[in-house]
């Protein structure tokens, strides 16, 4: 067939359908039902499901070193970071089940395709974690992350962050990034996720969560509102 009429087949194919179509009209807000879509059920601190004890030490101590405490809010433990990212690994982000493996992998491609791995996420913390305290170890007597001072903490972390101490098994780098961006996910993603505990860091910002409707403060910018924030772990208890 001809490009040409293989083309016009295609709109004709195409306007039929549209024909076919019914039109509805909807006035007076969107339809919707309650309770028709149910949130990921709540997670519940209690044991943990992926880290070994010396992990959620390693785990907690770092998540308070990137997140510490101060007079705006709790800090990355307290606020269970690493409850969040236990249940993360020990799931489909741990699994990597949406991400493409099989190759071929450039460890240093092009930097808008970021990191490419052949490990799953779960590997990898196996691995990093291990190699932050075999690398404790080395810099500081024999001592563990989480034994170290909060000023030891960070200057590790700040040479493994520029790859003045490098980690066996993983690119520091990387992995440091990746340590970064899990602990912001666990710090201000939805409690029910088993972080950003008692909604911390949105009453921090003044974010409202899983509020329904702004309809009637929609045009008030630049305003303390005063909105209680709202998770869907409240939303959960309702359905």
């Amino acid at each position: 067939m001809k490009r040409r009429h293989f083309l016009t087949s295609l709109g004709v194919l195409l306007i039929s359908t549209a024909l076919k179509v019914k039109a509805k009209i909807i006035s007076g807000g969107m339809p919707w039902v309650v309770h028709a879509v149910r949130p990921p059920k709540p997670v519940v601190a209690g044991d943990w499901l992926y880290f070994n004890p010396l992990e959620v030490a390693t785990v907690e101590a770092i998540a308070d070193r990137i997140i510490p405490a101060d007079e705006l809010s709790i800090g990355g433990k307290e606020a269970g970071c690493a409850v969040f990212l236990d249940r993360q690994l020990a799931g489909d982000y741990g699994q990597a089940v949406s991400v493409y493996r099989l190759g071929p992998v450039i460890q240093d491609g092009i930097p808008q395709a970021g990191p490419q791995y052949k490990d799953t996420p779960a590997e990898r913390y196996r691995t990093g974690l291990a190699s932050i305290n075999e690398a404790s170890k080395a810099h500081y007597s024999g001592k563990t992350f989480s034994e170290l001072t909060h000023e030891q903490q960070d200057d590790l972390l700040s040479k493994i962050e520029t790859g003045d101490i490098p980690l066996a098994g993983v690119n520091g780098k990387f992995f440091f990034a990746q340590l970064i961006q899990n602990m912001r996910e666990g710090f201000f993603a939805d409690p029910i996720y088993g972080g950003n505990k008692d909604m911390a860091s949105w009453k921090m910002l003044g974010f409202p969560g899983a509020q329904y409707d702004f309809r009637d403060v929609i045009d008030r910018r630049g305003e303390d509102l005063h909105i209680i924030p709202v998770s869907m772990v409240s939303n959960y208890e309702k359905s």
